[in-house]
């Protein structure tokens, strides 16, 4: 009897499903991330350097950015990020027409055709 219970249930792979991660920082996220991080190093590093006085105001202000940029990311398109990206993607307009034949040596083909077509009664 406990070769048969052993039978009916099979070992599933708990990672199955599941989203890939670098630790805790989902993978989808670490692309963007670097992004804004570098964006914000060359907005407060080469764009506004001049206004701090030190360092480390720089980084503090760098940082900060950093982390403001990486929150707003993970909450437009963290989890569920087909909601707000799939905004963006262009839908095709497709539309239903036929385009009339038109020859390029001017030849009516159309009023031959109809003339050599016979339609059968039934």
């Amino acid at each position: 009897m406990t070769q048969d219970k052993e039978k009916d249930f099979r070992p599933v792979n708990q990672i199955l499903g599941s989203q890939p991660s670098l630790g805790p920082i989902p993978a989808d996220q670490v692309l963007p991330w670097t992004l804004i991080a570098l964006a914000a190093y060359f907005i407060i590093n080469g764009i506004f350097g001049g206004i701090f006085p030190d360092d480390f105001q720089k980084w503090l202000w760098t940082v900060l950015i950093t982390i403001w940029g990486m929150a707003t990311w993970w909450i437009l398109t963290g989890g569920r990020s087909w909601r707000f990206l799939s905004k963006f993607v262009g839908v095709p307009a497709w539309t239903r027409g036929f385009a009339r034949y038109q020859s390029i040596l001017f030849v009516n083909h159309e009023a031959k055709n109809r003339k050599t077509k016979r339609r059968r009664r039934r």
